[in-house]
């Protein structure tokens, strides 16, 4: 993604720093081996992909994180609408290098990313992830049958968190990408 933000925010955790910023052009195919590296070969065949099939990540949100000059992190945040009528973003993919996993890298990255998000005046994120995780950044379960993904989803692993207070209560229906139509279960 390439964007004319340039801001650098350095974050410390209690054993690495990370220098976090907006990611650009150059980033991407390191960014695809990290994920990789993260995720396998397979992550594209899971619903949040289907969500971003045919859109682009919000340029100001897809953020990587360096330590020693390497790329160590990734994170983006896609547009998503909630029914008829609600915008959300959906967070993802997060992914940090197995060198610094367990160093705070992807609680910086996303602790900005949605410092970033609220000042952008979105309202929700949701993502697909794990609970106690995601719960340290003020994540949590989705009230089932709530939100309908296009695809199967672990009700226990569908999260939430509001930049607007309110703002998830008022979202319901089915969640779908930059082209509706390639969210929508049942349709290719």
């Amino acid at each position: 993604m390439t964007t004319s933000t340039t801001s650098t925010t350095s974050t410390t955790s209690s054993t690495c720093t990370f220098d976090i910023q907006c990611e650009i052009l150059q980033d991407r195919l390191a960014i695809d081996a990290l994920l990789d590296e993260a995720f396998g070969l397979a992550r594209r065949t899971k619903t949040a992909y289907r969500l971003r099939e045919g859109s682009r990540p919000v340029d100001r949100l897809c953020l990587t994180a360096r330590a020693g000059g390497q790329m160590v992190g990734s994170i983006q945040f896609w547009p998503l609408l909630i029914g008829d009528r609600t915008p959300a973003l959906l967070l993802g993919p997060l992914a940090v290098s197995q060198d610094v996993r367990g160093r705070g890298c992807g609680l910086a990255l996303m602790r900005e990313g949605l410092d970033r998000a609220e000042r952008l005046n979105h309202d929700l994120v949701v993502l697909v992830g794990d609970e106690p995780y995601y719960a340290r950044v003020g994540f949590s379960r989705v009230p089932e049958n709530q939100l309908i993904m296009p695809g199967f989803v672990d009700p226990a692993r569908l999260l939430a968190r509001e930049l607007r207070a309110g703002a998830l209560k008022n979202a319901a229906g089915l969640v779908r990408g930059a082209l509706p139509s390639l969210a929508i279960p049942g349709q290719s």
